[in-house]
Formats: C-alpha cells, structure tokens, sequence
C-alpha cells in the first residue's frame, strides 16, 4: 500500500544539480518553509517527518491539518495508514523466525501451505519463502491488485486466486512488485507461530520498542484519536477519501503508525537492533533484510548519484553519493508515506503525507539526503513538480475528451437495458450491471462500498465514474456478440493495478469466485 504508480516511477527519474551546495545547515534553516511552500504548491493537507540523526531525534513536527478546510492540526502522534512500510514488519518477522531456525528462508511455500500454487508448475514446486518477501515471482507490478485491494476476498481466497497471475516476467529473475506474496509469507509465519501476524509483530517488535501508537489493522482506523484523512486531487479537486480497509493483505500493507513511534524503529535500524541500549533483534536478523535478493535497476544515472536499485526483504536498497540507503515507499488511497535509513551516516528519515497525487513526500526525503549527503543542491520539488504538471495535463486531456463524448448524448445501437446482466471475471468474481435513468451502474460483489457509474460516450464504450474517485474515471468497453453486449473490459487507478479486466458474460451460468 506499499501502491502508487509514480512512487516506482520517481525512483528512476534524473534530477540535474547545481553548483550550490548543501549541508546540513538546510535542516536548521530552511526545512518548514521547504515544507510550507512545497505543501501549498502540491495540495498536501497535512504532512509529519521526523529526522534521527546520531542516535538522537533532530527533527520531528507536523505540519498542515488532518482534512482539507479544517482546523484539526497534524503532529507527531497523527497516525497515517504506513501501507506497504509493512512489509519490513513482514520480512523482520520471518527473519527472526529464521535466525531462530523455526523455519527456514529457503523452505518451499508448499511445505506450508500444500495447495498453493502459481501459474506456472515449475514455479510452484521451486517457490520457497525467501521469494515471497523479495518480488521476484515474475508477476507484473501490483498484478492482481484491483481485484484483491480493498476487497472482502478473505486471505485464503487471495492465496487460491494467485494461480490465476500469469506472470509476464522470469521467476527468481524479474522483479515485479507483488503485495499477495507478502500476505502469504504472514499466512506461514501463522502457521509456524500459533500466532496472528497482528499479535507476533506486536509482540516481536511494537511492543518491545513501545511503539505504542502503532496498529497492524486499518478496520476502526476512522474511530481512532488524532488520525489523517485520506486526500487526493487527481480526478477531481482536492477530495477526502474512504479509508482503505486492507487487513486481508496485513503482512503486506496494513499498518497505521506516526512519526514519534517511527522514530523509535529508525533508531533500532541504526543501532544495530538496539533501542534505548536494550537488545531489541539479533544484529543479523536485520542484516537478513538488507542483504539484497533481487535486481530492481542496474544502470547508473548521469545526473543522480545512484548506480543500482536492489530489494531485500521489505525494503530497497541502492547507493546514494556513495553511501548504502535503504528505504521503502508506502501508498494507501489518500496518503504516501516513505521510511528510509542510512547506517553509515546514522541517519534516519520518516514523511508521512495524506495527498496520494503528489511526489513531494519523496522530493522532501532526497532533499535532507542531499543536505546530510552534501549533493549538490538543487530544489527536488521544483524538478518532479514539472513532471507532475505534464502529467496533469494528460489526465486532463482524457477526462475532457470523455467528458465531450458523453455531453454529445450519443446513442447505443442497442437498448440500456441489453448491457445489463451479470458478468464474471476469474479473479475479480461477479460484477452485476443495472440502469438506472439514462446511465448504467456498475456493482462488485467482491467491493461492496465500490459503485462504477456508467455513461455512454460512442462505439460501445461508457465513462465510468467510481463511487470512490481514487479509483479514477476511465472508459468501459464492452464488446458485441451477435449484436449483444456479450464482454466488458474495465480499468481503474494505475496506483492500485496497471492491468483491466475482461468480465464475460456466463451463459451456462457457471460462476468462477
């Protein structure tokens, strides 16, 4: 969660120096008006960082409000949905369980779990733990996603349905970013443990750490004291959103934390598993998730100081000005969040955010890598905001050209009411479409709070709306057999799947769920 198309995407972007320098003086000195400004020209209602540094915390504060037109401020306690800064949660835990030889990395998934399986048979016989927690199954980024995220599929559900992912990649080759696969990696730590994944990462590290403001589950998250909402401004103006409600994939997603408690994980990270000196996890259990598994870049940049890109258990890792950064992106509909360490500097850096559309929350972090790095500086905001303007101007561009075809109030060749029925798709399950005046409405069984509204455009193709607009506004295509609506192709937000879905009509009334 941890799922946003440009948290991948602002990895490989090259950003130009100048000849200015920095230091760390940029902390003392122009750091909250860096944010104000940066909050203001992004829409970013509310954002908190914390800074460790040395093994003391140099910074911590937040800035901004909770919701948009709001008075309730963000602070240090303000908890944000961390998302995919699980997944370290996630591969600590099954490195511990390791370095205590109750299971073993390399153990096959099938040991566990003996109907599981991927597409593909070799890869099923061969998959093993390690690869769970690595993204090196050969999916697709985020593969799968639409179907799973947000959804009331229980986990077991997701684990039969992985079958169903051909991958487009080489297993243990490709990297491609796969959140089911850390769902079940926590499903084996339950089995191995007698323990949820909730109460063993509770036990096995918030508790020790007294990070006591930090949950494993979103479900009751809006009843909670001092909690962001969820923004974006992508399809719409800046907009609150439902919370995700993702504890069916919790080892890999699933967290709720703040800054005050997210400093106290960045301190254990650089004192070697200590905290407060107290021995928190063996030395090599975190050396286990930073020990790099699989190739994610591997060309050097001419204009950014990084050469190669690798991922470990629940966490990236890459050279930066000549120093080792792990890190790790986390996005929920509504919020990015980041965490990132650099041991050899033994400095630490968390900015949680609750604006989805917006790459600041990751130009604010290479900006104190900079300033602590001494890169040369240049303003990282102002270079990826140009990025997002070209963006911006697509996306507008689609929704007018959209927006044009359905005011021209063209007419189907068939009637409405022929494009109603049931549909099924192998993964997503049953979508049931009604009219409803002159539009249709599009129901998920599998996404029960999600309603797609369908307005017709031209050539069998509708503009469909969700109920919630983080999921975005694309077209549905539907196509015609014997002159009846027979298929419909539907697509939502890049930031949750890149991939549509065909739902077809099932005329033997045989439903695949």
């Amino acid at each position: 969660m941890s799922k946003v198309k440009f948290l991948f995407a602002i990895m490989t972007i090259l950003i130009t120096g100048s000849a200015r320098s920095q230091s760390p003086s940029f902390i003392k000195d122009s750091l909250d008006s860096y944010i104000e400004r940066g909050m203001k020209q992004w829409q970013i209602p509310g954002l908190a960082i914390t800074i460790v540094k040395d093994g003391k915390v140099v910074a911590i504060k937040g800035f901004g409000v909770r919701e948009w037109g709001k008075e309730y401020k963000v602070d240090e306690n303000t908890l944000f949905i961390i998302a995919s800064n699980s997944k370290l949660f996630t591969g600590t835990s099954l490195a511990k369980l390791d370095f205590e030889r109750k299971l073993s990395l390399n153990d096959k998934v099938t040991q566990y779990i003996p109907w599981f399986r991927l597409y593909d048979s070799n890869a099923t016989r061969m998959v093993n733990i390690r690869d769970l927690l690595c993204h090196r199954l050969g999916t697709k980024t985020f593969q799968g996603d639409l179907a799973f995220w947000d959804s009331n599929f229980p986990k077991d559900s997701i684990i039969w349905k992985m079958r169903y992912l051909k991958p487009p990649g080489v297993f243990r080759q490709d990297y491609g970013y796969c959140n089911s696969a850390f769902m079940v990696a926590g499903r084996i730590l339950e089995k191995v443990t007698g323990d949820s994944w909730d109460d063993y990462v509770k036990q096995n590290i918030l508790d020790p750490l007294g990070m006591n403001n930090t949950y494993t589950s979103t479900d009751g998250i809006a009843k909670r004291n001092n909690v962001a909402l969820p923004h974006t401004n992508q399809f719409s103006s800046i907009t609150t959103l439902p919370f995700d409600q993702v504890d069916n994939l919790g080892p890999a997603t699933s967290m709720v934390s703040c800054v005050k408690d997210l400093s106290k994980w960045l301190l254990m990270q650089l004192d070697s598993g200590r905290y407060e000196g107290k021995r928190i996890l063996p030395w090599q259990v975190l050396q286990q998730t930073r020990n790099g598994n699989t190739i994610v870049g591997s060309q050097r940049s001419p204009f950014y100081p990084t050469h190669m890109r690798l991922y470990g258990l629940g966490l990236f890792m890459t050279d930066y000005a000549g120093k080792q950064v792990y890190w790790h992106t986390g996005g929920a509909f509504g919020m990015v969040t980041n965490v990132c360490f650099v041991p050899e500097e033994n400095l630490g850096i968390s900015i949680l955010t609750n604006n989805d559309n917006q790459s600041f929350f990751e130009a604010l972090r290479y900006q104190i890598l900079d300033a602590y790095l001494g890169v040369p500086y240049t303003d990282r905001s102002k270079f990826l905001f140009g990025y997002f303007e070209q963006n911006k101007k697509q996306t507008d561009a689609d929704l007018a050209l959209m927006k044009k075809k359905v005011d021209q109030h063209n007419q189907p060749d068939t009637k409405l009411e022929d494009y109603t029925g049931d549909y099924f798709n192998t993964l997503m399950g049953k979508i049931t479409i009604a009219k409803s005046g002159n539009m249709l409405i599009c129901h998920f069984d599998h996404h029960p709070d999600l309603i797609g509204y369908m307005e017709y455009m031209k050539n069998n193709e509708f503009r469909m709306t969700y109920s919630n607009i983080g999921y975005g506004i694309y077209p549905a295509k539907f196509t015609m057999k014997a002159g009846k609506p027979w298929a419909v192709e539907i697509k939502g937000n890049d930031a949750v799947d890149y991939d549509s879905y065909l739902f077809v009509r099932d005329p033997q009334g045989l439903v695949v769920q």
